[in-house]
């Protein structure tokens, strides 16, 4: 009886622990949307955005040197109303600036985050793919801040994940 036990559990216990294997993969995420051709497009769409920006940007600057350029060049005996008039001025000039300057990088940040939702999901989906086929439990990102330790049997799938996107750089 007792060598029935030993026989039995002889043979379960290897199958509970191939069936208790993980195969874990790492991903460098980042580095496939880098290469990504629909990244470098919505690149360009965003630097061309962030450019009208700046320009515009520039010429509120302009405005606000020279209305302070009025203030500093005043003569000492100029009115008080004129003086008022042109502080206020200079102010409220001020203040559209830092609210311009708010709201474009508000909206620059907010168009990012559109065009770059599908890329994400892309990769996600792709990542989702290989991950599938190879059979792993675990796909990590490959992030340096966030790995303290790895080794074998962890794979790093990312060249499985650029295939499966059709990149080849």
């Amino acid at each position: 009886m007792f060598k029935k036990i030993l026989l039995v559990a002889a043979l379960l216990i290897p199958m509970l622990a191939s069936a208790q294997t993980l195969k874990i993969g790492l991903v460098d995420s980042s580095d496939i949307i880098a290469k990504m051709p629909d990244t470098a497009t919505a690149q360009k769409q965003i630097e061309e955005v962030s450019k009208k920006y700046q320009d515009e940007y520039k010429k509120l600057e302009d405005e606000m040197k020279r209305l302070y350029d009025e203030i500093a060049n005043m003569k000492e005996d100029e009115l008080p109303a004129i003086r008022d008039r042109k502080t206020r001025e200079f102010s409220d000039h001020q203040n559209k600036v830092q609210q311009f300057e708010q709201t474009a990088m508000q909206d620059t940040q907010a168009m990012y985050q559109k065009l770059m939702q599908p890329i994400v999901q892309k990769v996600r989906t792709a990542i989702e793919a290989v991950g599938k086929e190879g059979g792993y439990s675990l796909i990590q990102d490959k992030n340096p801040q966030n790995i303290i330790y790895f080794d074998a049997p962890v794979v790093d799938i990312t060249a499985d994940v650029k295939a499966k996107l059709g990149i080849t750089l």
